[in-house]
């Protein structure tokens, strides 16, 4: 049974080639799976990379690795693969899903109209 904001068998299974690579030379690495099990933890969590909980591994390491499959294109990568496998079950419909709907309320400054009280927007 997997944790809270952790990756269980088969969803590890659909992204582990392209998250752990099979490493040749140079020293070992943490474990890729515990490392993005930590990243999910953090993102999910809302807490700070310093409050990571030692389950995880060191929060320089997590936080590492999580600027470099940012920059590199992994989680691209990853996202690619979980859309096609998504569209390859019929679970995804093109034509009707979205990727955020938040909605953020301006104040009237915002729109020119000024604040109250201002003596040149009576």
């Amino acid at each position: 049974m997997t944790g809270r904001y952790e990756l269980s068998e088969n969803s590890w299974s659909l992204i582990e080639d392209i998250v752990s690579p099979p490493q040749t030379m140079g020293r070992p690495r943490r474990d890729d799976r515990q490392v993005l099990n930590g990243i999910f933890w953090v993102l999910c969590s809302g807490a700070k990379w310093r409050d990571l909980p030692e389950r995880y591994g060191p929060w320089t390491t997590v936080y590492e690795r999580f600027r470099q499959w940012r920059d590199d294109g992994t989680f691209e990568a990853v996202l690619d693969r979980l859309h096609l496998k998504l569209r390859e079950d019929g679970l995804m419909d093109l034509d009707t899903w979205m990727i955020d709907s938040t909605s953020i309320r301006a104040t009237r400054a915002a729109s020119g109209g000024g604040k109250k009280g201002d003596r040149k927007n009576p």
